[in-house]
């Protein structure tokens, strides 16, 4: 996949957008016991539901949102990241996917039920604009999912914390909070079939350092990791 560029509004992915083939792995991966869909699903059915997924990359999670749902949209800003979930969907009539940003969505006022973004745009502080968006699609008495990493806890935790130094997640749980969001921590997990695929998705995910001192101290194939499923209710 060539290098992809900017598009307005959206800020370039430095692992699915770059690497989608290592991401893929990290997705099938991640969270092997669906905690994060049982967190969901205990605030909100997607059964029957007009359901958008946003930021959907490649498209994986589309299919499970398909085998219940009414009617799945995908939204994503990187076109070849579209034509791999256009791809991947192509069987399911249910399911459509646009090129698009989060604050600029191309779906109809009051038209979706369900919205999750996982690990997509809704990061606290500077995600407004996309907040305001939700505003104008959800339809009343819909229910948003923002699934983001809980740097505060968790091997994987301490990892990102590392990586990333500048995320506050004090910051980040007192924007949701104070925006009408409620949070349910999760404890999901990573866990690779190799040590080669662990190793590749930690490189996608780090910088060079930082990967390498994870790799060294980190033995096997599992890891703990801890995320905040946050929920809002329109």
């Amino acid at each position: 996949m060539t290098r992809p560029p900017r598009r307005a509004g959206a800020t370039p992915s430095p692992n699915i957008w770059h690497h989608p083939a290592t991401y893929e792995i990290e997705s099938r991966a991640a969270d092997p016991q669906l905690r994060i869909e049982a967190a969901m699903s205990t605030v909100a059915t997607w059964e029957g539901a007009r359901f958008l997924d946003l930021g959907c990359g490649s498209g994986f999670h589309l299919p499970r949102w398909a085998s219940a749902a009414a009617a799945v949209i995908g939204v994503e800003p990187h076109r070849d990241l579209v034509a791999l979930a256009r791809r991947r969907t192509r069987r399911l009539e249910n399911v459509s996917v646009e090129v698009g940003t989060a604050q600029a969505l191309p779906v109809a006022d009051e038209s979706i039920d369900v919205m999750q973004a996982r690990w997509a745009y809704f990061f606290g502080p500077g995600c407004e604009p996309g907040l305001v968006e939700l505003d104008r699609v959800m339809a009343r008495g819909a229910t948003a999912f923002v699934i983001d990493n809980d740097s505060s806890r968790s091997t994987f935790g301490g990892w990102f914390q590392r990586g990333y130094p500048d995320t506050d997640a004090v910051a980040i749980e007192r924007f949701f909070s104070t925006r009408g969001w409620t949070r349910i921590g999760v404890d999901m997990g990573w866990s690779f079939e190799s040590r080669s695929d662990f190793e590749a998705v930690v490189r996608i995910e780090f910088a060079p350092h930082v990967a390498d001192a994870i790799i060294a101290e980190h033995h096997g194939t599992d890891v703990d990791y801890a995320v905040n499923v946050w929920w809002r209710r329109y």
